[in-house]
C-alpha cells in the first residue's frame, strides 16, 4: 500500500511541475518547407503559436508588439504595431495593456518573440500568441509593412547577411 500511495505521489508530483511550463503544440506552418523547419528547430513552445495569414485576416482583433532591436523596427515593421524590443525588455511597456488584450508578438522568426510571449504568459496576460515565421513569413506571404515615419515600405531589416537567406519574396529589399 505504501509503494502504491509513492509511486501516486511521485506521478502527481512530476505532473504539478511540468504545468508550471505550459508546452503548446505546433499549430502553424510557413509556406515554404525548409523555412518551416528552421523556424520549428529554434522555438520551444512555451507559448501558443498564430499563422501568419490567420494573423492577417484578424489583424484588427490584435494588438501587435515587435520584439525585434529598435534598429531593427525602424526600417520597417508590420502596420500598426507596437516596438516593445528584446534585450531590454521589460513588462513596464505594456502596463497599459489589459491582461484580457488580444497580444501577437512578433521578431523576424520568432524565437525572440516566444520569448517575450511567455514572459507575458507569465504576467498573467491571457490571449498572447507568438507569430509563427513572424516578420520574415509576413513579407514571404506579401502581405505590407511600413517604416519608422508609417510609410509602406519595401525594406526589411534580415539581422545579418546568413539569415536574410529566408526571406524569400524578391519584391523585399534585405538591409542588415
Amino acid at each position: 500500500m505504501k509503494e502504491v500511495f509513492k509511486k501516486n505521489l511521485i506521478f502527481s508530483l512530476i505532473l504539478s511541475s511540468s504545468s508550471l511550463s505550459a508546452q503548446y503544440i505546433k499549430t502553424a506552418s510557413c509556406a515554404d518547407a525548409t523555412f518551416d523547419k528552421k523556424v520549428d528547430s529554434y522555438l520551444s513552445y512555451t507559448a501558443p503559436v498564430i499563422d501568419v495569414k490567420q494573423a492577417y485576416v484578424d489583424k484588427s482583433n490584435y494588438i501587435f508588439l515587435d520584439a525585434r532591436e529598435f534598429e531593427e523596427y525602424q526600417v520597417s515593421h508590420i502596420p500598426g504595431s507596437r516596438y516593445i524590443g528584446y534585450d531590454n525588455f521589460s513588462l513596464n511597456t505594456v502596463n497599459d495593456l489589459s491582461k484580457e488584450s488580444k497580444i501577437i508578438v512578433y521578431c523576424s522568426i520568432g524565437y525572440r518573440s516566444e520569448k517575450i510571449a511567455s514572459k507575458l504568459k507569465k504576467a498573467g496576460y491571457k490571449k498572447v500568441y507568438n507569430l509563427y515565421g513572424s516578420i520574415f513569413e509576413w513579407v514571404n506571404e506579401g502581405y505590407e509593412i511600413t517604416d519608422k515615419s508609417g510609410k509602406n515600405s519595401n525594406k526589411i531589416h534580415t539581422y545579418n547577411k546568413k539569415w536574410s537567406q529566408w526571406v524569400k519574396n524578391p519584391s523585399v529589399e534585405k538591409i542588415w
